[in-house]
């Protein structure tokens, strides 16, 4: 057998075509130890070849670390699983905190609702306490009516017919009643009416007069003067001292009643606290026939309601 010697191996080893790969480069080859000695200490020409076999670019090399990372983590589908949950663990954090930073606006704008809902409450209640004690201090302060007196001024008796041509005997009258009025509130004012001022004898009205409503301010008073009068007032025999008096009638002496409502009304707060008073009035006296055009007083004659 015969010896290769080295020149045959060197120019057997620069002969020899250089190796391509199979695939493409994914994995690092470690060089013999041989080849290593070539590496550190050949420097001929005819180890270069050799030494540019096994050198491994630094870009293979990142493509197989990347490569192989890839390859790990396909190997291992715990990591990729770990890894889509915590990014799906992320997305719902976000989600949650939006759902808590919405149900914070809504519960903040209900809130505000509540409150304004507690307040205009609160308003109504203490608005409906203070009507009432207003209302209740002003029933204290009713106003005060006191009938002056009556003048007959005059009247007349004589037949005559009723609407329906009946005979009968009819009556006229003529007076005027004097009254003072006065409102002791001293923080509201009053509007002042009244029912017609009637005379009666008996059931019969003879005689009826309008006073002017009027509006009274607060702690003053006044003197209210209504004219009553009636005018062929037809009396079907209803007053028998007329007839037995036909001839003296200054002598005669025939007894009524004046008759009437006050109504005072008080706004406090415009027209939402209201308050009412009402005074019935009765009061008797005797028309006579000497005393015509002279005032009768009643201060003492009248009951009041």
């Amino acid at each position: 057998m015969h010896a290769k010697t080295d020149s045959e191996g060197t120019s057997i080893d620069a002969s020899w075509p250089p190796r391509s790969p199979r695939r493409p480069v994914y994995y690092v080859q470690s060089p013999s130890n041989h080849d290593v000695e070539k590496m550190s200490y050949g420097s001929s020409p005819t180890a270069s070849p050799t030494h540019h076999y096994y050198h491994c670019s630094p870009i293979h090399h990142s493509r197989e670390s990347s490569t192989s990372r890839f390859s790990a983590s396909l190997k291992n589908p715990r990591s990729l699983s770990a890894w889509k949950h915590v990014q799906l663990g992320r997305g719902d954090d976000d989600d949650d905190d939006d759902d808590d930073e919405m149900d914070g606006r809504d519960g903040s704008k209900a809130n505000k609702i509540r409150l304004y809902l507690c307040l205009v409450f609160l308003f109504f209640v203490l608005f409906t306490v203070f009507s009432l004690i207003l209302w209740g201090a002003s029933r204290s302060y009713k106003p005060k009516i006191l009938v002056k007196h009556i003048v007959f001024e005059n009247f007349h008796y004589q037949a005559g017919n009723d609407q329906s041509g009946l005979p009968t005997d009819m009556f006229s009258l003529n007076s005027t009643v004097k009254i003072s009025y006065r409102n002791p509130a001293t923080f509201f004012a009053v509007h002042v009416t009244s029912t017609p001022w009637e005379l009666h004898y008996f059931q019969l009205k003879i005689a009826s007069g309008q006073m002017k409503k009027f509006t009274q301010s607060r702690k003053s008073q006044r003197k209210v003067v209504t004219i009553v009068k009636g005018s062929q007032v037809p009396l079907y025999g209803g007053i028998p001292v007329l007839v037995a008096s036909r001839e003296h009638l200054n002598t005669i002496a025939v007894p009524l009643n004046l008759t009437f409502v006050m109504r005072s009304r008080a706004y406090i707060l415009g027209r939402l606290v209201k308050t009412k008073f009402y005074g019935r009035i009765r009061c008797s006296v005797t028309l006579r026939g000497n005393k015509l055009g002279k005032a009768l007083n009643l201060t003492d004659s009248c009951i009041y309601q």
